[in-house]
Protein backbone atom coordinates (compact mmCIF):
# COMPACT_ATOMS: atom_id res chain seq x y z
CA UNK A 1 0.00 0.00 0.00
CA UNK A 2 1.27 3.45 -0.90
CA UNK A 3 2.31 5.38 2.16
CA UNK A 4 0.06 8.24 3.24
CA UNK A 5 1.68 11.56 3.96
CA UNK A 6 0.29 14.03 6.46
CA UNK A 7 -1.28 16.77 4.45
CA UNK A 8 -3.86 18.65 6.47
CA UNK A 9 -6.51 20.23 4.28
CA UNK A 10 -7.06 23.22 6.52
CA UNK A 11 -3.40 24.11 6.28
CA UNK A 12 -3.42 23.67 2.52
CA UNK A 13 -6.41 25.90 2.10
CA UNK A 14 -5.00 28.63 4.33
CA UNK A 15 -1.75 28.68 2.37
CA UNK A 16 -3.38 28.31 -1.06
CA UNK A 17 -5.67 31.26 -0.46
CA UNK A 18 -3.15 33.46 1.33
CA UNK A 19 -2.63 35.48 -1.86
CA UNK A 20 -6.31 35.89 -2.73
CA UNK A 21 -9.44 37.06 -0.99
CA UNK A 22 -12.92 35.74 -1.54
CA UNK A 23 -15.89 38.05 -1.38
CA UNK A 24 -18.86 35.82 -0.68
CA UNK A 25 -20.97 37.55 -3.27
CA UNK A 26 -20.47 37.63 -7.03
CA UNK A 27 -16.79 38.52 -7.24
CA UNK A 28 -13.46 36.82 -6.52
CA UNK A 29 -10.25 38.83 -6.40
CA UNK A 30 -7.08 36.82 -6.79
CA UNK A 31 -3.50 37.66 -7.61
CA UNK A 32 -2.25 36.77 -11.08
CA UNK A 33 0.47 34.70 -9.45
CA UNK A 34 -2.02 32.67 -7.43
CA UNK A 35 -4.25 32.07 -10.44
CA UNK A 36 -1.35 30.77 -12.50
CA UNK A 37 -0.21 28.61 -9.56
CA UNK A 38 -3.64 26.98 -9.41
CA UNK A 39 -3.65 26.37 -13.16
CA UNK A 40 -0.20 24.76 -12.80
CA UNK A 41 -1.54 22.63 -9.94
CA UNK A 42 -4.31 21.37 -12.20
CA UNK A 43 -2.05 20.40 -15.09
CA UNK A 44 0.46 18.84 -12.71
CA UNK A 45 -2.33 16.84 -11.07
CA UNK A 46 -3.28 15.40 -14.44
CA UNK A 47 0.27 14.24 -15.05
CA UNK A 48 0.74 12.85 -11.54
CA UNK A 49 -2.61 11.07 -11.35
CA UNK A 50 -2.53 9.40 -14.74
CA UNK A 51 0.91 7.92 -14.12
CA UNK A 52 0.09 6.90 -10.55
CA UNK A 53 -2.85 4.83 -11.75
CA UNK A 54 -1.41 3.65 -15.08
CA UNK A 55 -0.17 0.22 -13.85
CA UNK A 56 -3.68 -0.59 -12.56
CA UNK A 57 -5.77 0.45 -15.57
CA UNK A 58 -8.71 -1.98 -15.96
CA UNK A 59 -6.97 -4.55 -13.78
CA UNK A 60 -9.88 -4.27 -11.33
CA UNK A 61 -13.18 -4.71 -13.15
CA UNK A 62 -16.23 -5.02 -10.93
CA UNK A 63 -14.00 -5.08 -7.84
CA UNK A 64 -11.57 -2.87 -6.00
CA UNK A 65 -7.84 -2.96 -6.71
CA UNK A 66 -6.11 -4.37 -3.64
CA UNK A 67 -2.53 -4.96 -4.82
CA UNK A 68 0.38 -2.60 -4.26
CA UNK A 69 0.63 0.56 -6.37
CA UNK A 70 4.27 1.35 -7.16
CA UNK A 71 4.96 4.97 -8.13
CA UNK A 72 7.89 7.35 -8.12
CA UNK A 73 8.31 10.90 -9.46
CA UNK A 74 10.26 9.65 -12.47
CA UNK A 75 7.10 7.83 -13.63
CA UNK A 76 5.61 11.23 -14.54
CA UNK A 77 7.49 11.02 -17.83
CA UNK A 78 4.83 8.50 -18.88
CA UNK A 79 2.26 11.28 -19.01
CA UNK A 80 3.84 12.45 -22.26
CA UNK A 81 1.95 9.73 -24.17
CA UNK A 82 -1.35 9.57 -22.29
CA UNK A 83 -4.61 10.28 -24.14
CA UNK A 84 -5.96 11.97 -21.00
CA UNK A 85 -3.65 14.85 -21.87
CA UNK A 86 -2.70 14.82 -25.54
CA UNK A 87 -6.27 14.91 -26.87
CA UNK A 88 -7.25 18.05 -24.98
CA UNK A 89 -3.96 19.69 -25.88
CA UNK A 90 -4.92 19.10 -29.51
CA UNK A 91 -8.16 20.92 -28.74
CA UNK A 92 -6.10 23.79 -27.31
CA UNK A 93 -4.01 23.76 -30.49
CA UNK A 94 -7.27 24.08 -32.44
CA UNK A 95 -8.13 27.14 -30.39
CA UNK A 96 -4.65 28.54 -31.01
CA UNK A 97 -5.11 28.13 -34.76
CA UNK A 98 -8.80 28.85 -35.31
CA UNK A 99 -9.90 30.68 -32.15
CA UNK A 100 -12.01 29.76 -29.15
CA UNK A 101 -15.19 30.00 -31.22
CA UNK A 102 -13.99 27.62 -33.94
CA UNK A 103 -16.74 25.25 -35.16
CA UNK A 104 -16.81 21.77 -33.67
CA UNK A 105 -15.83 20.26 -37.03
CA UNK A 106 -12.43 21.99 -36.80
CA UNK A 107 -11.79 20.42 -33.39
CA UNK A 108 -12.83 17.03 -34.77
CA UNK A 109 -10.60 17.48 -37.81
CA UNK A 110 -7.46 18.31 -35.85
CA UNK A 111 -7.75 15.42 -33.44
CA UNK A 112 -8.79 13.04 -36.24
CA UNK A 113 -5.63 13.95 -38.15
CA UNK A 114 -3.31 13.93 -35.10
CA UNK A 115 -0.66 11.22 -35.09
CA UNK A 116 -1.62 9.44 -31.87
CA UNK A 117 -3.80 6.39 -31.25
CA UNK A 118 -7.36 6.66 -29.96
CA UNK A 119 -9.94 4.33 -28.44
CA UNK A 120 -13.68 3.99 -27.79
CA UNK A 121 -15.75 7.15 -28.37
CA UNK A 122 -12.69 9.04 -29.61
CA UNK A 123 -11.71 6.45 -32.17
CA UNK A 124 -15.30 6.26 -33.40
CA UNK A 125 -15.33 10.06 -33.74
CA UNK A 126 -12.08 9.85 -35.71
CA UNK A 127 -13.51 7.19 -38.01
CA UNK A 128 -16.71 9.21 -38.34
CA UNK A 129 -14.66 12.17 -39.55
CA UNK A 130 -13.12 10.08 -42.34
CA UNK A 131 -16.59 8.68 -43.13
CA UNK A 132 -17.92 12.28 -43.41
CA UNK A 133 -19.96 12.12 -40.21
CA UNK A 134 -19.42 15.39 -38.36
CA UNK A 135 -20.50 16.88 -35.00
CA UNK A 136 -22.92 16.61 -33.40
CA UNK A 137 -23.83 13.46 -35.36
CA UNK A 138 -20.32 12.03 -34.78
CA UNK A 139 -21.03 11.67 -31.06
CA UNK A 140 -24.70 10.77 -31.31
CA UNK A 141 -26.04 7.35 -30.27
CA UNK A 142 -26.96 6.66 -33.89
CA UNK A 143 -23.36 6.92 -35.09
CA UNK A 144 -21.36 6.31 -31.93
CA UNK A 145 -22.02 3.22 -29.78
CA UNK A 146 -19.61 4.69 -27.23
CA UNK A 147 -21.77 7.77 -26.64
CA UNK A 148 -21.82 7.24 -22.86
CA UNK A 149 -18.13 6.32 -22.55
CA UNK A 150 -15.53 8.20 -20.54
CA UNK A 151 -13.72 9.89 -23.41
CA UNK A 152 -14.83 13.51 -23.10
CA UNK A 153 -14.73 13.24 -19.33
CA UNK A 154 -10.96 12.68 -19.42
CA UNK A 155 -10.23 15.52 -21.84
CA UNK A 156 -12.44 18.40 -20.67
CA UNK A 157 -10.08 19.58 -17.93
CA UNK A 158 -8.63 22.41 -19.98
CA UNK A 159 -12.07 24.02 -20.27
CA UNK A 160 -12.47 24.26 -16.51
CA UNK A 161 -8.89 25.44 -16.08
CA UNK A 162 -9.45 28.35 -18.46
CA UNK A 163 -12.84 29.30 -16.95
CA UNK A 164 -12.12 29.96 -13.23
CA UNK A 165 -15.40 30.63 -11.43
CA UNK A 166 -17.28 30.56 -14.74
CA UNK A 167 -19.15 27.23 -15.05
CA UNK A 168 -21.68 28.56 -17.57
CA UNK A 169 -18.94 29.59 -19.99
CA UNK A 170 -17.13 26.25 -19.52
CA UNK A 171 -20.36 24.31 -20.07
CA UNK A 172 -21.20 26.13 -23.28
CA UNK A 173 -17.86 25.23 -24.82
CA UNK A 174 -17.97 21.72 -23.36
CA UNK A 175 -21.34 21.05 -24.94
CA UNK A 176 -19.90 21.86 -28.36
CA UNK A 177 -16.67 19.86 -27.97
CA UNK A 178 -18.29 16.97 -26.10
CA UNK A 179 -20.69 16.18 -28.93
CA UNK A 180 -17.77 15.42 -31.22
CA UNK A 181 -17.41 12.03 -29.53
CA UNK A 182 -20.14 11.70 -26.89
CA UNK A 183 -23.79 12.30 -26.04
CA UNK A 184 -25.94 12.33 -22.90
CA UNK A 185 -24.06 11.07 -19.85
CA UNK A 186 -20.86 10.99 -21.91
CA UNK A 187 -21.13 14.75 -22.48
CA UNK A 188 -22.30 15.39 -18.92
CA UNK A 189 -19.12 13.75 -17.67
CA UNK A 190 -17.04 16.40 -19.42
CA UNK A 191 -19.34 19.23 -18.35
CA UNK A 192 -19.25 18.06 -14.73
CA UNK A 193 -15.48 17.61 -14.62
CA UNK A 194 -14.84 21.00 -16.19
CA UNK A 195 -17.25 22.52 -13.67
CA UNK A 196 -15.32 20.94 -10.80
CA UNK A 197 -12.30 22.97 -11.90
CA UNK A 198 -14.28 26.19 -12.20
CA UNK A 199 -15.41 25.74 -8.60
CA UNK A 200 -12.02 24.60 -7.30
CA UNK A 201 -10.68 28.08 -8.07
CA UNK A 202 -13.25 29.79 -5.85
CA UNK A 203 -14.14 27.25 -3.14
CA UNK A 204 -12.10 25.18 -0.72
CA UNK A 205 -14.66 22.71 0.67
CA UNK A 206 -14.68 19.63 -1.54
CA UNK A 207 -18.32 18.75 -1.04
CA UNK A 208 -19.32 22.32 -1.94
CA UNK A 209 -17.18 22.13 -5.08
CA UNK A 210 -18.87 18.87 -6.10
CA UNK A 211 -22.40 20.03 -5.31
CA UNK A 212 -21.93 23.26 -7.26
CA UNK A 213 -20.48 21.39 -10.24
CA UNK A 214 -23.42 19.00 -10.12
CA UNK A 215 -25.75 21.92 -10.82
CA UNK A 216 -24.38 22.17 -14.37
CA UNK A 217 -25.99 18.89 -15.51
CA UNK A 218 -29.64 17.76 -15.39
CA UNK A 219 -30.55 16.36 -11.97
CA UNK A 220 -32.67 13.64 -13.62
CA UNK A 221 -29.71 12.28 -15.63
CA UNK A 222 -28.17 9.01 -14.51
CA UNK A 223 -24.82 10.79 -14.24
CA UNK A 224 -26.15 13.32 -11.73
CA UNK A 225 -27.98 10.62 -9.79
CA UNK A 226 -24.82 8.51 -9.55
CA UNK A 227 -22.72 11.41 -8.23
CA UNK A 228 -25.51 12.37 -5.81
CA UNK A 229 -25.46 8.81 -4.51
CA UNK A 230 -21.74 9.10 -3.78
CA UNK A 231 -22.43 12.21 -1.68
CA UNK A 232 -25.16 10.32 0.20
CA UNK A 233 -22.93 7.29 0.71
CA UNK A 234 -20.10 9.46 2.00
CA UNK A 235 -22.45 10.85 4.64
CA UNK A 236 -23.61 7.36 5.62
CA UNK A 237 -20.14 5.77 5.60
CA UNK A 238 -17.88 8.75 6.35
CA UNK A 239 -14.91 6.60 7.31
CA UNK A 240 -15.36 3.55 5.09
CA UNK A 241 -14.94 4.15 1.38
CA UNK A 242 -15.03 0.43 0.60
CA UNK A 243 -18.51 0.08 2.11
CA UNK A 244 -19.61 3.04 0.00
CA UNK A 245 -18.00 1.46 -3.06
CA UNK A 246 -19.89 -1.80 -2.52
CA UNK A 247 -23.21 0.03 -2.35
CA UNK A 248 -22.42 2.12 -5.41
CA UNK A 249 -21.28 -0.89 -7.39
CA UNK A 250 -24.37 -2.85 -6.48
CA UNK A 251 -26.65 -0.10 -7.72
CA UNK A 252 -24.89 1.38 -10.74
CA UNK A 253 -22.21 -0.92 -12.16
CA UNK A 254 -24.51 -2.74 -14.57
CA UNK A 255 -24.02 -3.34 -18.29
CA UNK A 256 -23.93 -0.34 -20.52
CA UNK A 257 -23.87 -0.33 -24.31
CA UNK A 258 -20.09 -0.54 -24.61
CA UNK A 259 -18.88 -3.64 -22.79
CA UNK A 260 -22.28 -5.27 -22.45
CA UNK A 261 -22.07 -8.70 -20.89
CA UNK A 262 -18.71 -8.18 -19.20
CA UNK A 263 -17.27 -6.63 -16.04
CA UNK A 264 -15.45 -4.07 -18.17
CA UNK A 265 -17.02 -0.64 -17.59
CA UNK A 266 -15.77 2.48 -19.34
CA UNK A 267 -19.07 4.24 -18.69
CA UNK A 268 -18.63 7.93 -17.83
CA UNK A 269 -20.96 8.04 -14.83
CA UNK A 270 -19.46 5.09 -12.94
CA UNK A 271 -15.91 6.28 -13.46
CA UNK A 272 -16.99 9.84 -12.66
CA UNK A 273 -18.45 8.56 -9.40
CA UNK A 274 -15.06 7.05 -8.55
CA UNK A 275 -13.46 10.48 -9.09
CA UNK A 276 -15.93 12.00 -6.64
CA UNK A 277 -15.38 9.16 -4.18
CA UNK A 278 -11.64 9.84 -4.20
CA UNK A 279 -12.16 13.57 -3.72
CA UNK A 280 -14.55 13.13 -0.78
CA UNK A 281 -12.75 10.32 1.01
CA UNK A 282 -9.32 11.75 0.20
CA UNK A 283 -9.80 14.51 2.80
CA UNK A 284 -7.55 16.89 0.87
CA UNK A 285 -4.54 14.57 1.13
CA UNK A 286 -2.95 14.05 -2.32
CA UNK A 287 -1.69 10.55 -1.56
CA UNK A 288 -4.98 9.41 -0.05
CA UNK A 289 -6.97 10.96 -2.91
CA UNK A 290 -4.79 9.17 -5.47
CA UNK A 291 -4.93 5.83 -3.69
CA UNK A 292 -8.67 5.70 -3.10
CA UNK A 293 -9.57 6.87 -6.59
CA UNK A 294 -7.20 4.32 -8.12
CA UNK A 295 -8.39 1.47 -5.93
CA UNK A 296 -11.99 2.04 -7.04
CA UNK A 297 -10.91 0.27 -10.24
CA UNK A 298 -12.08 0.29 -13.88
CA UNK A 299 -10.43 3.19 -15.77
CA UNK A 300 -8.08 3.70 -12.87
CA UNK A 301 -5.50 5.90 -14.54
CA UNK A 302 -8.00 8.41 -15.93
CA UNK A 303 -9.93 8.71 -12.66
CA UNK A 304 -7.02 9.60 -10.35
CA UNK A 305 -5.77 11.95 -13.05
CA UNK A 306 -8.99 13.96 -12.83
CA UNK A 307 -9.24 13.76 -9.04
CA UNK A 308 -5.65 14.81 -8.46
CA UNK A 309 -5.99 17.67 -10.94
CA UNK A 310 -9.04 19.10 -9.16
CA UNK A 311 -7.20 18.87 -5.86
CA UNK A 312 -4.19 20.48 -7.55
CA UNK A 313 -6.30 23.53 -8.36
CA UNK A 314 -7.48 23.80 -4.76
CA UNK A 315 -3.96 23.58 -3.34
CA UNK A 316 -2.02 25.21 -6.15
CA UNK A 317 1.19 23.79 -7.58
CA UNK A 318 3.42 25.34 -4.95
CA UNK A 319 1.76 23.45 -2.09
CA UNK A 320 1.89 20.01 -3.69
CA UNK A 321 4.29 17.48 -2.12
CA UNK A 322 7.90 18.17 -3.05
CA UNK A 323 8.51 14.89 -4.90
CA UNK A 324 5.42 15.44 -7.04
CA UNK A 325 6.52 18.96 -7.94
CA UNK A 326 10.03 17.82 -8.73
CA UNK A 327 8.77 15.05 -11.00
CA UNK A 328 6.62 17.47 -12.98
CA UNK A 329 9.36 20.12 -13.14
CA UNK A 330 11.77 17.60 -14.65
CA UNK A 331 9.35 17.17 -17.57
CA UNK A 332 8.39 20.83 -17.73
CA UNK A 333 9.59 21.50 -21.28
CA UNK A 334 9.05 18.02 -22.74
CA UNK A 335 6.40 17.84 -25.44
CA UNK A 336 3.33 15.62 -25.17
CA UNK A 337 3.28 13.34 -28.20
CA UNK A 338 1.97 14.77 -31.46
CA UNK A 339 1.35 18.18 -29.90
CA UNK A 340 3.39 21.36 -29.63
CA UNK A 341 2.57 21.60 -25.93
CA UNK A 342 4.68 21.00 -22.82
CA UNK A 343 3.57 21.38 -19.21
CA UNK A 344 5.08 24.86 -19.06
CA UNK A 345 3.44 25.96 -22.29
CA UNK A 346 0.11 24.49 -21.21
CA UNK A 347 0.22 26.51 -18.00
CA UNK A 348 1.16 29.74 -19.80
CA UNK A 349 -1.45 29.41 -22.55
CA UNK A 350 -4.18 28.29 -20.16
CA UNK A 351 -3.47 31.37 -18.05
CA UNK A 352 -3.66 33.49 -21.20
CA UNK A 353 -7.01 31.97 -22.20
CA UNK A 354 -8.29 32.27 -18.63
CA UNK A 355 -7.41 35.96 -18.59
CA UNK A 356 -9.27 36.48 -21.86
CA UNK A 357 -12.30 34.53 -20.61
CA UNK A 358 -12.39 36.54 -17.38
CA UNK A 359 -12.28 39.84 -19.27
CA UNK A 360 -14.92 38.76 -21.77
CA UNK A 361 -17.26 37.72 -18.95
CA UNK A 362 -17.26 40.93 -16.97
CA UNK A 363 -14.10 40.52 -14.91
CA UNK A 364 -10.96 42.59 -14.83
CA UNK A 365 -7.36 41.57 -15.48
CA UNK A 366 -4.33 43.65 -14.55
CA UNK A 367 -0.68 42.75 -14.26
CA UNK A 368 -0.85 41.73 -10.61
CA UNK A 369 -4.52 41.35 -9.70
CA UNK A 370 -7.48 39.63 -11.32
CA UNK A 371 -11.15 40.09 -10.52
CA UNK A 372 -13.48 37.28 -11.58
CA UNK A 373 -17.21 37.81 -11.93
CA UNK A 374 -18.48 34.47 -10.64
CA UNK A 375 -21.23 32.68 -12.56
CA UNK A 376 -24.12 30.74 -11.06
CA UNK A 377 -24.11 27.16 -12.42
CA UNK A 378 -26.88 26.32 -14.89
CA UNK A 379 -27.92 22.82 -15.95
CA UNK A 380 -27.87 21.77 -19.59
CA UNK A 381 -30.84 20.10 -21.30
CA UNK A 382 -31.45 16.39 -20.72
CA UNK A 383 -30.15 13.86 -23.26
CA UNK A 384 -30.29 10.07 -22.87
CA UNK A 385 -28.17 7.93 -25.17
CA UNK A 386 -29.62 4.43 -24.79
CA UNK A 387 -32.70 4.62 -22.52
CA UNK A 388 -33.45 1.28 -20.84
CA UNK A 389 -31.33 -0.63 -23.35
CA UNK A 390 -30.39 -3.93 -21.70
CA UNK A 391 -28.31 -6.82 -23.00
CA UNK A 392 -30.36 -9.83 -24.07
CA UNK A 393 -27.79 -12.15 -25.67
CA UNK A 394 -24.61 -12.40 -27.71
CA UNK A 395 -24.52 -14.48 -30.89
CA UNK A 396 -21.15 -15.53 -32.31
CA UNK A 397 -20.89 -15.45 -36.09
CA UNK A 398 -20.05 -19.16 -35.82
CA UNK A 399 -23.43 -19.94 -34.21
CA UNK A 400 -24.99 -21.12 -37.46
CA UNK A 401 -28.67 -21.04 -36.45
CA UNK A 402 -29.45 -17.30 -36.55
CA UNK A 403 -27.03 -16.46 -39.39
CA UNK A 404 -27.54 -17.01 -43.12
CA UNK A 405 -24.58 -16.56 -45.46
CA UNK A 406 -24.76 -16.32 -49.23
CA UNK A 407 -21.74 -16.19 -51.49
CA UNK A 408 -18.10 -16.95 -50.78
CA UNK A 409 -17.60 -16.09 -47.08
CA UNK A 410 -14.40 -17.38 -45.47
CA UNK A 411 -13.08 -17.84 -41.98
CA UNK A 412 -10.47 -15.36 -40.78
CA UNK A 413 -7.87 -16.43 -38.21
CA UNK A 414 -5.39 -13.87 -36.94
CA UNK A 415 -1.90 -15.20 -37.68
CA UNK A 416 0.13 -15.98 -34.60
CA UNK A 417 -2.80 -15.77 -32.19
CA UNK A 418 -3.49 -19.04 -30.38
CA UNK A 419 -7.07 -18.81 -29.11
CA UNK A 420 -10.62 -19.03 -30.31
CA UNK A 421 -11.81 -15.73 -28.86
CA UNK A 422 -13.76 -13.17 -30.92
CA UNK A 423 -10.54 -11.21 -31.19
CA UNK A 424 -8.90 -14.06 -33.11
CA UNK A 425 -11.56 -15.14 -35.59
CA UNK A 426 -14.20 -13.76 -37.93
CA UNK A 427 -16.06 -14.49 -41.14
CA UNK A 428 -15.27 -12.24 -44.10
CA UNK A 429 -15.97 -11.60 -47.74
CA UNK A 430 -14.81 -9.06 -50.31
CA UNK A 431 -16.99 -10.17 -53.24
CA UNK A 432 -19.71 -7.80 -54.41
CA UNK A 433 -23.16 -9.24 -53.73
CA UNK A 434 -22.16 -11.64 -50.97
CA UNK A 435 -24.54 -11.22 -48.06
CA UNK A 436 -25.05 -12.19 -44.44
CA UNK A 437 -28.37 -12.04 -42.61
CA UNK A 438 -29.41 -12.48 -39.00
CA UNK A 439 -32.89 -12.71 -37.51
CA UNK A 440 -33.51 -11.63 -33.93
CA UNK A 441 -36.25 -10.68 -31.54
CA UNK A 442 -35.61 -7.52 -29.53
CA UNK A 443 -35.45 -3.75 -29.61
CA UNK A 444 -31.85 -3.31 -30.73
CA UNK A 445 -28.80 -5.02 -32.19
CA UNK A 446 -25.10 -4.40 -32.67
CA UNK A 447 -23.28 -6.12 -35.51
CA UNK A 448 -19.63 -6.46 -34.54
CA UNK A 449 -16.63 -7.05 -36.74
CA UNK A 450 -13.14 -5.81 -37.52
CA UNK A 451 -11.87 -2.48 -38.79
CA UNK A 452 -8.75 -3.43 -40.73
CA UNK A 453 -6.45 -1.87 -43.33
CA UNK A 454 -8.03 -4.10 -45.98
CA UNK A 455 -11.59 -3.28 -44.93
CA UNK A 456 -14.27 -2.41 -47.47
CA UNK A 457 -17.89 -1.34 -47.76
CA UNK A 458 -21.26 -2.98 -47.22
CA UNK A 459 -24.88 -1.91 -47.49
CA UNK A 460 -27.04 -2.41 -44.41
CA UNK A 461 -30.72 -3.35 -44.64
CA UNK A 462 -33.13 -3.56 -41.71
CA UNK A 463 -36.38 -5.45 -42.24
CA UNK A 464 -35.90 -5.10 -45.97
CA UNK A 465 -35.26 -1.35 -45.93
CA UNK A 466 -31.90 0.13 -46.94
CA UNK A 467 -30.38 2.03 -43.98
CA UNK A 468 -26.91 3.15 -45.06
CA UNK A 469 -23.50 2.07 -46.35
CA UNK A 470 -20.81 1.24 -43.80
CA UNK A 471 -17.05 1.08 -44.32
CA UNK A 472 -14.84 -1.41 -42.45
CA UNK A 473 -11.55 0.30 -43.37
CA UNK A 474 -9.38 1.60 -40.52
CA UNK A 475 -5.64 1.99 -40.36
CA UNK A 476 -5.09 5.55 -39.18
CA UNK A 477 -1.74 5.95 -37.44
CA UNK A 478 -1.11 2.24 -38.01
CA UNK A 479 -3.92 1.28 -35.64
CA UNK A 480 -6.65 -1.22 -36.43
CA UNK A 481 -9.47 -2.54 -34.24
CA UNK A 482 -10.80 -6.03 -33.60
CA UNK A 483 -14.34 -6.88 -32.63
CA UNK A 484 -15.83 -3.39 -32.78
CA UNK A 485 -19.38 -2.31 -33.55
CA UNK A 486 -19.60 -1.86 -37.31
CA UNK A 487 -23.33 -1.05 -37.24
CA UNK A 488 -25.99 -0.82 -34.57
CA UNK A 489 -29.55 0.27 -33.96
CA UNK A 490 -31.77 0.69 -30.89
CA UNK A 491 -35.31 1.86 -30.24
CA UNK A 492 -36.98 -0.77 -32.42
CA UNK A 493 -40.40 -2.25 -31.80
CA UNK A 494 -40.19 -5.33 -29.58
CA UNK A 495 -40.78 -7.88 -32.29
CA UNK A 496 -38.94 -10.01 -34.85
CA UNK A 497 -36.40 -8.22 -37.05
CA UNK A 498 -33.90 -9.09 -39.76
CA UNK A 499 -30.60 -7.38 -40.55
CA UNK A 500 -28.83 -7.96 -43.84
CA UNK A 501 -25.34 -6.82 -44.88
CA UNK A 502 -24.47 -6.90 -48.56
CA UNK A 503 -20.81 -6.65 -49.53
CA UNK A 504 -20.23 -3.96 -52.16
CA UNK A 505 -16.75 -4.99 -53.29
CA UNK A 506 -15.80 -1.31 -52.99
CA UNK A 507 -13.24 0.43 -50.83
CA UNK A 508 -11.49 3.67 -49.97
CA UNK A 509 -8.44 4.34 -52.19
CA UNK A 510 -6.09 3.83 -49.24
CA UNK A 511 -7.54 0.43 -48.28
CA UNK A 512 -5.64 -2.71 -49.23
CA UNK A 513 -8.86 -4.63 -49.88
CA UNK A 514 -12.66 -4.60 -49.77
CA UNK A 515 -13.21 -7.14 -46.99
CA UNK A 516 -16.10 -7.00 -44.56
CA UNK A 517 -15.46 -8.86 -41.30
CA UNK A 518 -18.17 -10.14 -38.92
CA UNK A 519 -17.47 -11.50 -35.42
CA UNK A 520 -20.79 -11.47 -33.53
CA UNK A 521 -24.13 -9.82 -32.90
CA UNK A 522 -25.34 -8.40 -29.59
CA UNK A 523 -29.10 -8.32 -29.14
CA UNK A 524 -30.74 -5.84 -26.78
CA UNK A 525 -34.12 -5.58 -25.15
CA UNK A 526 -35.88 -2.71 -23.40
CA UNK A 527 -36.25 -3.08 -19.64
CA UNK A 528 -35.44 -1.25 -16.39
CA UNK A 529 -31.70 -1.65 -15.87
CA UNK A 530 -31.63 -2.32 -12.14
CA UNK A 531 -33.25 -1.66 -8.80
CA UNK A 532 -32.66 1.93 -7.73
CA UNK A 533 -32.25 1.53 -4.00
CA UNK A 534 -29.40 0.90 -1.56
CA UNK A 535 -29.34 -1.82 1.05
CA UNK A 536 -29.63 0.75 3.82
CA UNK A 537 -32.52 3.14 4.32
CA UNK A 538 -31.88 6.81 3.65
CA UNK A 539 -33.84 9.89 2.73
CA UNK A 540 -35.69 9.78 -0.57
CA UNK A 541 -33.58 11.07 -3.45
Amino acid sequence: MKRFKLFILAGIVMMAFSTCKTNYGDVLTISAKALKDKIAGGWAGKMIGVTYGAPTEFRAQGKTFDDSIPWSPKDIRGSMWQDDIYVQLTFMMTMDKYGIDAPAKKFQEMFAKAGYMLWHANVQARKNYYDSIFPPASGSPEFNPHADDIDFQIEADYLGLMCPGMPVTASEIAEKIGHIMNYGDGVYGGIFISALYTQAFIENDMQTIIENALKTIPAESDYARTVSDVITLHKHYPGDWKAAWEELHSKWDYDHFCGAGSDFNIDAKVNGAFIVMGLLYGDGDPWKTLEITTRCGQDSDCNPSSAMAVLGVVTGFDKLPRDMKDGVACMGDSLFIHTDYSFNKAVENTFRYASAMISENGGNVSKNEITILKQTPEARALEVSFPNVVLDKKISVFDKGPWTFSGNWKKYQRTGWPGNTPYDQAMFSDKAGDAVEISFSGTGISIDGNWFRDGGMADVFLDGKFIRTIDAYYFYNKQDHDNVTIWHVTGLADTQHRVKLVVKGEKKPESLGAKVYITKAIVYKTAPKKSKSFRFAFEKQ
